[in-house]
């Protein structure tokens, strides 16, 4: 009969117990980070220095700060300030694998969080979520649809292209200014000009008919210069270095040539 061996028993209770204070270690720390983290993020902060020591603390952890991160962004009760911060951190500390969750905040109630999660998601370089920033480009918030706009120009997501367009028709991309109680023309907001040039460098097609006439009239020599710029990135055609008389005069020829051909 084979003798039994007590010093491999010794051995492997050792590494049993040992795995087992590991195991319970690592449940207390991470359960300790996140009490932490979770009054830290309560607080108020109004120096850029204690940001920055709450950012250094939180990346320090790792994957130990991810739970305490969630809830602060799922959880009103945390400073805006401190919600946005949670939702980039979130985003370095989990990288590509964090895209899912960020995707949810685009529908948030809240501007700041939708805006949070798509420049987290823009820095991610999350090309996946075209639809979602599309939808983004008729938000209530200003800078919510400037930043989906940003977005899908710097993603050259060029299914969104159509949606871009769409915007010049948007009465929230236009303001009525008022001089002593009386309303005054509608001037366009200088997201217009943005929405311009992103649709040159979609190289949507469907608009170049629309911008030719549009070049041709006074009442856009606001966005004259834009106009320009994205039919020579549509059309792979550059206007004579002049005046603007002699640009409609070359984009109108353009125009005709087209409909000979």
């Amino acid at each position: 009969m084979q003798k039994f061996n007590f010093k491999l028993l010794q051995n492997t209770s050792l590494f049993i117990a040992l795995s087992f204070c590991m195991t319970v270690n690592a449940s207390i720390n991470a359960s300790e980070v996140k009490d932490v983290l979770l009054q830290k993020y309560m607080i108020n902060y109004s120096d850029k220095n204690q940001i920055a020591e709450l950012k250094a603390e939180t990346l320090k952890h790792g994957g130990q700060s991810v739970e305490a991160l969630i809830e602060v962004m799922k959880n009103g009760k945390y400073p805006d300030k401190n919600r946005w911060v949670a939702t980039f951190l979130l985003g370095q500390i989990m990288g590509d694998k964090s895209a899912p969750f960020l995707a949810k905040f685009l529908k948030h109630p809240n501007w700041v969080m939708r805006m949070a999660s798509l420049k987290t998601m823009l820095a991610l370089r999350q090309k996946d979520y075209g639809a979602s920033y599309a939808m983004l480009l008729t938000d209530d918030s200003f800078i919510v649809r400037s930043q989906a706009l940003d977005n899908i120009r710097t993603l050259k997501l060029t299914k969104s292209a159509p949606q871009v367009w769409a915007m010049l028709y948007d009465k929230k991309n236009y303001y009525q200014p008022t001089l002593n109680g009386k309303e005054l023309k509608t001037k366009r907001s200088n997201i217009i000009k943005s929405v311009i040039i992103t649709v040159g460098e979609l190289k949507f097609e469907q608009a170049k008919a629309a911008l030719i006439k549009m070049i041709q009239k006074d009442k856009y020599n606001d966005i004259f210069n834009e106009m320009d710029q994205s039919l020579a990135m549509i059309t792979g055609q550059k206007s004579p270095e002049t005046d603007s008389k002699a640009k409609r005069i070359f984009w109108q020829r353009m125009a005709l040539s087209s409909t000979i051909e």
